[in-house]
């Protein structure tokens, strides 16, 4: 399915209208440039899952993950910096993609393969200055 956001408020919209479609356990994979659109997705998601409005959910870039509480918890991961997948093993990440929540991974593409296979994916294309398009690509259950 590809869906057409043409500003942030809209991109904010499509992941609130999705966030109670997910199931606790659900992973979700954010791919695109820098830019395009992915931790946007994730705060609409945050909205949808009616985490907090006391956290302000950005990317997690310098700490690999960030956690929101919530009814069902965000799990909001960016590997952008991550040099070698073996630094996810010192973050427990199993414990995070098998649990109650949902987990949201920027940079999917640094996982070893046999995870990426694991996730459902989203892939942001940036079209002009505000307008994205998003490729949802979800594992069957």
């Amino acid at each position: 399915m590809i869906l057409i956001s043409h500003s942030p408020e809209e991109t904010r919209k499509i992941a609130r209208e999705l966030a109670p479609k997910l199931k606790p356990g659900t992973i979700l994979g954010l791919k695109g440039d820098l830019g395009s659109g992915k931790t946007t997705f994730v705060q609409g998601l945050a909205e949808g899952l009616g985490i907090s409005k006391k956290y302000y959910v950005n990317s997690p870039t310098f700490t690999l993950l960030n956690e929101y509480e919530g009814e069902v918890p965000l799990y909001h991961f960016d590997l952008y910096r991550l040099e070698s997948p073996n630094e996810l093993k010192n973050l427990g990440w199993e414990e995070y993609w098998e649990g109650k929540g949902i987990s949201v991974i920027e940079w999917p593409e640094r996982l070893p393969a046999e995870e990426q296979k694991r996730i459902s994916l989203i892939t942001f294309t940036t079209v002009s200055e505000t307008t994205r398009s998003l490729e949802l690509f979800f594992k069957n259950d």
